[in-house]
């Protein structure tokens, strides 16, 4: 009435062939830890470190875009220290000129008053100028830098570029660092020489504007310098979450393989085994027609 053996034999095979889901599940997903029912304390460990990790990206693409910003506004204000070098040595020329001489050296420099203009100008990124501002607050630059979770608290870092700092024109063209080389009364010998006390006076302004051009300069450098500090951190924070999750969740490809085999060997072993158990009971049908 009872096959203890074909039963025994069953319930090999059917925890041979859930061995065997498992196996297949585990190669096919890549994940030794796919799902909460896995193992709920590494999967939620998981799920947490792929969160913040998707923030780390987020802050990279920030970081990446504060960079071009950065950059530019960098290369602007060097090109600019260096139009501003040569409206100095030509005001050095221009002290002791004829006024015939002057009005030539004028027009060299309203020449560069208009590429500074020019390079003040072009020095957008992404709709923002931080060379062309109004000095406030409100104008700054502020750079997302970092994502921290400690807990359920979450804190977030920025990298600060003051407007103040960077202000070459402000908006109304007439004011910031270079302001008052851009005047048309600057330097202007259309009615007569200007005098050496006036040229060494627009040399005094030459040489502050050239003072806070390189300040400006100094603070997009440690920005600049900042910004590629941390992006290379968190390229490699980012990498270390996903080998964290990986030796958390991830399968061992290999060693999976080689299991998988083997239970496939158990499976037949089993289903044979089972056969034999089930003929047991056939054997029985013989007795009666021998009889």
């Amino acid at each position: 009435m009872t096959n203890a053996a074909a039963l025994t034999a069953l319930q090999s095979l059917n925890n041979t062939n859930n061995q065997l889901q498992i196996t297949q599940a585990r190669i096919s997903t890549g994940y030794r830890v796919a799902t909460a029912s896995d193992n709920a304390a590494y999967w939620s460990i998981a799920t947490s470190m792929r969160s913040d990790n998707k923030a780390i990206s987020s802050v990279q693409d920030a970081l990446g875009l504060g960079a071009g910003k950065v950059d530019t506004a960098y290369t602007a204000i060097t090109n600019i220290k260096d139009q501003v070098d040569a409206i100095k040595a030509k005001l050095v020329t221009a002290r002791g000129a004829s006024q015939d001489d002057q009005q030539k050296i004028a027009t060299e420099i309203k020449a560069i008053q208009e590429q500074i203009k020019s390079s003040v100008t072009n020095a957008s990124y992404a709709g923002s100028n931080l060379l062309q501002n109004d000095g406030t607050a409100a104008s700054d630059l502020n750079i997302v830098a970092s994502y921290n979770r400690t807990g359920t608290t979450v804190a977030i870092d920025t990298i600060n570029v003051a407007a103040s700092d960077t202000q070459v024109l402000d908006t109304a063209g007439t004011g910031g660092i270079v302001g008052g080389l851009l005047a048309t009364s600057f330097f202007d010998p259309s009615t007569t020489a200007v005098s050496d006390a006036n040229v060494d006076t627009a040399l005094d302004s030459v040489e502050t504007a050239l003072g806070k051009l390189g300040t400006g300069a100094a603070y997009l450098g440690a920005a600049k310098s900042r910004i590629d500090t941390q992006k290379s951190f968190l390229s490699n924070l980012s990498d270390s979450i996903d080998k964290g999750v990986g030796a958390l969740v991830d399968a061992d490809m290999n060693k999976e393989s080689t299991r998988l085999q083997a239970l496939q060997v158990q499976q037949q072993l089993g289903i044979q085994a089972l056969s034999i158990a089930n003929s047991n009971s056939q054997s029985i049908l013989s007795l009666f027609k021998n009889g």
